[in-house]
């Protein structure tokens, strides 16, 4: 799945959130110094963003789609999963991943990421999660059951944990990948929560792009796309949807990474 996003970059890119100011501001100012990797860089979202704070980025991105569409907005990027990339003797003071962090082996990229980082550098993986309003959620569900009844993922509608507080989960992995490699102090985790307005047009732009739909038949897609259509209809044509952005910050410390199975 996770190079299945690459299907429609532009698409993506055009439909997915920028990332809040004050989480790149956390971020910035976290970091001794102006040299950024970003790690699944995707088509360059937080790398523009960091890049607009005066930081010099080179992404890390496995899917050469997605990373011919970030060069074409003027990002430097290496084609190579993260576990595999080679650094050549390069070093940097941040090493960041904005949802993408969940795709890379927790243990072995901290290590790697300690491994490049200077004494002091920061390691941050951060990302969104949205929530769509209960009728529009259960919509989108029943229409990936009836278009995908076999598909070993789904989207389940109604939830006892709401989805702004599961991806909680995603980051204390994280930490305990950090924790287990070494060579960092204790994991910071921190949440921002926001929201954003969606038209009809903008809402259905969106949705496709998340993953288990990006893999659909264009005509089952369109299916579930029309499905949620009619329920946003139904909500007046206008929706606003609660954002959480959850990350973590880790500071490199001089003590050796361990190497992973070490």
């Amino acid at each position: 799945m996770a190079e299945s996003f690459g299907v429609d970059p532009e698409r993506y890119d055009r439909t997915r959130a920028e990332y809040p100011e004050a989480m790149i501001e956390r971020i910035v100012s976290a970091s001794p110094g102006p040299d950024f990797l970003d790690v699944g860089c995707g088509t360059g979202i937080a790398a523009r963003q960091f890049q607009a704070a005066g930081r010099t980025v080179l992404g890390v991105e496995p899917d050469r789609r997605m990373a011919a569409f970030a060069r074409g907005t003027g990002l430097e990027v290496e084609v190579a999963k993260f576990e595999e990339w080679e650094p050549a003797g390069r070093t940097f003071d941040a090493v960041v991943s904005g949802t993408a962090w969940h795709w890379v082996d927790p243990v072995a990229g901290a290590a790697t990421a300690a491994r490049v980082l200077r004494p002091g550098g920061v390691l941050a993986p951060f990302g969104h999660v949205y929530q769509l309003p209960p009728a529009l959620a259960e919509a989108l569900a029943e229409a990936f059951r009836r278009v995908a009844p076999d598909s070993p993922l789904s989207f389940t509608g109604r939830s006892e944990v709401p989805v702004l507080d599961a991806y909680q989960g995603l980051y204390a992995r994280a930490a305990d990948g950090i924790r287990e490699a070494g060579g960092f102090g204790e994991p910071e985790l921190w949440r921002y929560d926001w929201q954003r307005a969606y038209s009809r047009e903008a809402l259905l732009d969106l949705v496709p792009t998340s993953g288990g739909l990006t893999a659909l038949p264009p005509e089952r897609l369109a299916e579930v796309v029309a499905a949620l259509g009619t329920a946003v209809d139904e909500m007046g044509g206008t929706v606003t949807v609660p954002y959480a952005t959850w990350g973590l910050t880790a500071i490199r410390t001089e003590a050796p990474p361990r190497r992973p199975g070490g």
